[in-house]
């Protein structure tokens, strides 16, 4: 743990612009909800305090977090200036750096948060650091006026909000992402001298870096790429961050040794894990939960979700792999197969047309075109185990809970509802009857019948 750092996150903005029942901060972004993305990042410092300052839907976020960070509520919400100072209780007693950062600019990288610390732990002793970016469109963003100071460094000289600026001011192209760092004792200091003495009549969080100017003390800027601090505020956002987070996850996994056979139709889940030699045809989705080994081989139009993937598999095309799947070495699922708690052993094959759930199958099995595992009876579910080399025949029924012993055979078209034992055939088939000529007499007398009706 880091004593000397703490984190305000505030999320007390209603989101009214998502139009959601969910409160704003938890809407997913690759799987994950967009506040736990910039929560990983602060606890990549290791911090000693995290306090999230809600209101709106206050619920939803203390269950998202789970216990993992201190709650301050702000209510009436009356501006950023006056969201943070709902931290000061949760942090009595804390005299280190805080991080005051937005749970709706979700992309922050844990390093450029350490470099505002590192800024504030400078011999010139900012009382603030400003984290600013320069957009390609300014927009109505807040602008950061700075000037040189002795030592060739950028010193903010003044923050001022879009609405208040001059027609000079907003010239300015370097902007405000609102992420800021200053010691404890400072920004509580400075900001019980914040006033609404302005267009929108809230408190300013910028206000603290103007006041502490006017006291004759130096405020820093860190600079950061716009992609790092994007906000978002609407589903049309939420969209472009997720296209931003895909993109950023495509490169990363290619880097590392995936070949992405057509990269803008392949998503990842946040925690996807992908080994080296892998290869990904068009149109894969990676939920959470998805490890995949080193020479997997991926087909197109495949759903993988909280399954594992040994080295050297075979998965689709047109598969769906459901939680719980775990499949060995050199295991193949084909076109078409669907599978939900299902372990497969090394080689074991499901080509074809499949569902196998809550089932294990053993090394070198061979599961046969049409093959159900009947798991479920309405009220429960059961487990089938089909032993190492089985052969289970095309469009069989095995109807759990039932045991398939190794190397045993059954039958297509079987419908299995007892043990079969080790190197057993089981065939379930009604006989068959077989009526010479039938057909012929059949089709002359539809013939007849239809020649009649035409007169």
């Amino acid at each position: 743990m880091n004593n000397n750092i703490a984190a305000i996150i505030l999320a007390a903005g209603k989101g009214t612009r998502m139009k959601s029942d969910l409160h704003k901060v938890l809407h997913p972004i690759a799987g994950r909800p967009m506040l736990l993305h910039l929560m990983a990042s602060v606890d990549a410092l290791n911090p000693a305090k995290k306090v999230v300052v809600v209101g709106d839907k206050a619920d939803q976020i203390e269950a998202a977090l789970a216990g993992t960070a201190e709650l301050a509520v702000q209510e009436p919400q009356l501006g950023t200036g006056h969201a943070v100072q709902q931290a000061e209780g949760a942090l009595a007693g804390f005299d280190g750096d805080v991080l005051i950062l937005y749970g709706d600019v979700p992309f922050v990288p844990a390093a450029t948060m350490q470099a505002m610390i590192d800024r504030l732990g400078a011999a010139d002793s900012p009382a603030v650091v400003v984290l600013a970016f320069e957009p390609a469109d300014p927009l109505q963003y807040g602008r950061v006026i700075t000037a040189k100071d002795s030592e060739g460094g950028d010193r903010v000289v003044k923050m001022v909000e879009h609405k208040d600026a001059t027609e000079a001011e907003r010239a300015v192209r370097l902007c405000n992402s609102g992420l800021m760092a200053a010691k404890a004792r400072d920004l509580f200091a400075l900001l019980a001298r914040v006033t609404d003495d302005n267009a929108a009549k809230e408190y300013y969080l910028v206000d603290i870096v103007n006041i502490a100017n006017a006291d004759g003390r130096s405020c820093a800027v860190v600079k950061t790429d716009p992609g790092d601090v994007a906000g978002i505020n609407s589903r049309a956002e939420l969209a472009q961050a997720e296209a931003q987070w895909q993109a950023f996850r495509r490169e990363e996994a290619m880097t590392g040794g995936a070949s992405l056979r057509a990269p803008d139709t392949v998503w990842f889940s946040w925690d996807t894990e992908l080994g080296r030699d892998v290869t990904i045809e068009p149109n894969v989705f990676f939920g959470p939960g998805a490890k995949v080994a080193d020479r997997v081989t991926i087909r197109a139009n495949c759903h993988i979700e909280g399954a594992t993937i040994g080295e050297g598999c075979e998965v689709g095309p047109f598969a769906r792999l459901r939680p719980g799947t775990i499949l060995g070495e050199k295991a193949k699922i084909g076109n078409f197969v669907e599978t939900k708690k299902a372990v497969l052993g090394k080689g074991a094959k499901a080509n074809h047309l499949t569902y196998l759930g809550d089932v294990s199958v053993g090394a070198g099995a061979n599961i046969g075109a049409g093959t159900i595992t009947c798991n479920y009876d309405g009220y429960f579910k059961y487990r089938t185990e089909i032993g190492d080399h089985a052969f289970i025949g095309s469009n069989s029924a095995l109807v759990a809970p039932v045991k398939i012993g190794r190397d045993a055979i059954v039958g297509a078209g079987s419908t299995v509802t007892a043990d079969v034992m080790d190197g057993e055939l089981r065939l379930v088939r009604a006989e068959q009857s077989v009526k010479p000529g039938w057909a012929d007499r059949f089709h002359d007398a539809m013939r007849k019948k239809k020649a009649a009706e035409k007169k």
